[in-house]
């Protein structure tokens, strides 16, 4: 079988919402709040470290994109240049990660939508979502990446209008946070200590998690060679702005250490100064915001699922595609059966659902983020050794790469240092033992039937 039987369909526009829609959803609208009381003002050096993490790792997964687009993306490469058990590793933790993220932007359009119509249960509201953007992703890969960049372009808009909205208010309604200015006295601007800055960094992993979405997607691209270096060069530094701004103008406006938890702190915010209609329009974007994210992490699982058939380290149906818009309906319908456990999850836990589901997905993200670094650098030496071009260049590799790991083994180790946190980073080595058992057993039986 054909190791690319997917139509080339996704658009520049398609690559570069899908590359922002992933990374802009519950971990800015939903997060943001809880990294502030952590850390407080300080918040803002977390995004800035974790950009530059984030900047490095996706540059690391461009080179590899750039010079070999698949849909399998890092799973793929690490399979080319590392080895099978990579691949196989890489791909299901993949799998795993876009899965539980995809629980997790379930449950906060449940948390956003009760702010709108309380008193909806949250597992029905989450099933009806799953229902219908499994039909989306079911229809044609042009339709999904109309919705992404249709649902990325109004969280965009928003996020945009909101800050302008913000300026009108300081700059004309004199709306400022009393003694603001306090801020950057080291008491407040760390208002955690050293131990909130770090705990606030675990939540920027989460928050950028997704950003990887942009190199399964140019499997699909018209022109990846040219779309996905704009992609790159292009979501980092709008993610950085719109983090960034955001976060400045909530503190601006209201005082941080007063946001509640338990809603988006958009709609907090405008809530507490006066402006309810603008409270409501920030809702319906939060909710966007988390239906576009997991529309992204739906179609992201589906097709790293599919590559993983086409290496035979999944079971061979799951590479069955649609003859008339070639679209992975196998792999679609299975990832859809399994986020069916965060419609569970919410009817047993409607409260905690969030967080479990979040520390999971954490975890996970490491895994992924840490398989690409890897590879880029098993990537580097087959170049060198093959006297092979690299026309897409992580500037000062190896440097840039080791420092990237070095940071997500440093996110690890805080993780373990909180009891919250805990359990997330035990699951990854259970996690991985017990793929390495599958993967072992697979080989064994492949070599089998191969005599």
């Amino acid at each position: 079988m054909s190791k690319d039987l997917l139509k080339h369909k996704l658009q520049n526009r398609h690559l570069q919402m899908i590359a922002l829609g992933g990374a802009i959803g519950t971990g800015l609208f939903f997060g943001t709040t809880k990294s502030l009381h952590l850390t407080g003002p300080s918040i803002i050096l977390a995004y800035v470290l974790g950009g530059i993490v984030m900047y490095i790792i996706m540059r690391a997964l461009g080179e590899m994109t750039v010079d070999h687009p698949s849909s399998g993306s890092f799973s793929e490469y690490a399979n080319r240049y590392v080895g099978p058990y990579a691949g196989f590793i890489s791909g299901w933790s993949a799998w795993f990660e876009y899965t539980v993220v995809c629980m997790v932007e379930l449950t906060a359009v449940t948390v956003f939508f009760d702010y709108l119509v309380p008193g909806i249960p949250h597992w029905a509201l989450c099933l009806g979502v799953l229902v219908f953007f499994t039909i989306v992703n079911l229809l044609s890969v042009q339709i999904f990446g109309e919705f992404e960049f249709w649902f990325a372009g109004i969280k965009i808009v928003a996020i945009i209008a909101m800050i302008l909205f913000a300026i009108y208010l300081l700059i004309f309604k004199h709306v400022l946070t009393p003694g603001v200015t306090q801020y950057i006295t080291p008491h407040l601007f760390f208002a955690g200590g050293v131990k909130g800055f770090a705990i606030s960094l675990v939540i920027v992993v989460f928050s950028f998690g997704g950003t990887e979405f942009v190199g399964i997607a140019a499997g699909e691209a018209k022109d990846p060679h040219k779309s996905v270096p704009k992609a790159i060069n292009g979501v980092i530094f709008r993610i950085l702005l719109f983090y960034i701004s955001t976060i400045f103008i909530i503190m601006l406006l209201y005082p941080y250490q007063k946001l509640s938890t338990n809603i988006s702190p958009f709609v907090d915010v405008f809530k507490q100064i006066g402006f309810s209609n603008a409270a409501y329009i920030m809702d319906i974007v939060a909710i966007t915001a988390a239906l576009s994210a997991f529309n992204s992490c739906l179609y992201s699982s589906s097709r790293m699922l599919y590559n993983l058939s086409t290496h035979g380290y999944a079971p061979k149906f799951l590479s069955n595609v649609t003859h008339g818009g070639h679209i992975p309906k196998s792999a679609i319908l299975l990832t859809s059966s399994v986020v069916l456990i965060g419609v569970v999850v919410n009817y047993l836990f409607p409260k905690e659902a969030i967080m479990y589901l979040l520390l999971i997905a954490t975890g996970s993200i490491l895994i992924v983020w840490f398989m690409i670094l890897l590879t880029q650098l098993y990537f580097r030496k087959y170049k060198t050794r093959t006297n092979g071009v690299i026309s897409y260049k992580l500037k000062l590799t190896p440097y840039s790469t080791l420092f990237a790991m070095a940071m997500l083994i440093i996110v690890s180790g805080i993780m373990l240092e909180i009891d919250d946190m805990r359990r997330s980073i035990y699951i990854a080595p259970l996690w991985v033992v017990m793929l390495s058992i599958i993967y072992i057993f697979t080989r064994a039986k492949s070599a089998k039937s191969t005599k």
